[in-house]
């Protein structure tokens, strides 16, 4: 599988450890950067192009990394056809993907151990959407929203 990935300064440890286990396992790894330690580089630049390159590369999958994971979360989400999860944990993994379709998976580099981190992506990677009708619904509200702005109605 193609995976994308980029993270910040807080990251970049991680995501250097996490593009060679990726590698070793076999998948097909674009790293977006920073290719250098700077301490005081900002996460946007490399996290949005990580984001953009998961869209425009169907069925690739993408990674971004920081501190806390929410600030690069919520940059890769500012990209049309993103759907990136925070996870915390195996469990929010796996359910990013198989209830959310998540396409993007941010990791707190501060927040967990490589060994955790490396079991989040592993599982994230692993885990294919249910595509139950429930959630496919659910998603389609969402992608609806974003192409028109405009909101979807609450149940009567």
């Amino acid at each position: 599988m193609r995976v994308h990935i980029g993270s910040d300064h807080a990251g970049f440890e991680l995501k250097n450890h996490l593009v060679q286990h990726l590698k070793a396992a076999g998948h097909d790894i674009v790293d977006h950067g920073p290719a250098v330690y700077d301490a005081v580089d900002d996460y946007p630049p490399y996290c949005l192009r990580t984001a953009v390159a998961v869209v425009q590369d169907k069925g690739s999958l993408g990674i971004v990394i920081g501190g806390s994971g929410n600030g690069e979360q919520i940059a890769a989400n500012k990209v049309k056809g993103v759907r990136a999860a925070l996870a915390w944990s195996t469990e929010t993994a796996e359910l990013s993907r198989l209830h959310n379709d998540a396409n993007v998976v941010s990791i707190g580099a501060r927040m967990h151990s490589e060994d955790e981190a490396v079991g989040f992506v592993d599982t994230f990677l692993a885990t294919e959407y249910s595509g139950e009708e429930r959630h496919t619904r659910r998603i389609e509200m969402l992608a609806a929203y974003e192409a028109t702005g405009e909101l979807p109605p609450l149940p009567s």
